[in-house]
C-alpha cells in the first residue's frame, strides 16, 4: 500500500511502489486528466504538477512522490468554478480532439506560477515539450498569455 496525496487529499493505493504514477492516477485513484501518450515522458499528455512543478506521470514511480503534493487537471478546478488557466481555455476554445489539454493546461499553470507575465515566446517555449497534432497551437498561447492578464488583475485587486 502507499498513500499518496492527490489534490490536497490523501490517497491510499494498492500499488506497487515501482509502478508508474500515471497509471495509479488512472487505475487506483480514477483520475482521468493525465493521459497515457507516448510512455516516454516526451509528448506531456500525462503531465501533473509535484510540489507546483510540472512533471510527466507516465515515467515518475509512484513510491517516488511519497509525501509530494500531487495536482492532476481534476485538482485545479470545478466545473463550476475552473482555475483560470481552464477558464482561459475554455474562452479562448484552445481545443480540437482534447487529448494534448491536459498537458498544456498544467504545464501553462506551472509556468503562470513560475513566471506570471511570460512573453508570447516564453509561452511557445514552456509548451515546446507538449504535443499537439491538431495545430491549436495558436489558441493555446492565446489562452495561456489571457490566463496570465487575468491571473495578474485578479492580484492587483
Amino acid at each position: 500500500m502507499l498513500t499518496l496525496t492527490v489534490n490536497g487529499e490523501p490517497r491510499e493505493v494498492a500499488a506497487q511502489a515501482s509502478a508508474p504514477l500515471l497509471d495509479v492516477l488512472r487505475n487506483d485513484c480514477g483520475l482521468n486528466g493525465p493521459k497515457y501518450g507516448c510512455g516516454l515522458g516526451q509528448c506531456g499528455a500525462c503531465t501533473v504538477l509535484v510540489d507546483g512543478v510540472a512533471a510527466r506521470a507516465c515515467v515518475i514511480p509512484a513510491g517516488g512522490v511519497k509525501g509530494r503534493a500531487i495536482t492532476t487537471l481534476e485538482g485545479l478546478g470545478s466545473r463550476d468554478a475552473p482555475h483560470p488557466v481552464q477558464q482561459a481555455f475554455i474562452d479562448e476554445q484552445a481545443a480540437q480532439c482534447g487529448y494534448c489539454l491536459n498537458g498544456m493546461i498544467m504545464m501553462a499553470t506551472a509556468l503562470l506560477t513560475e513566471n506570471p507575465q511570460p512573453t508570447e515566446t516564453e509561452v511557445r517555449q514552456a509548451l515546446s515539450g507538449n504535443l499537439c497534432r491538431c495545430g491549436t497551437h495558436v489558441e493555446i498561447v492565446r489562452a495561456v498569455l489571457m490566463a496570465a492578464d487575468r491571473m495578474a488583475g485578479s492580484r492587483a485587486a
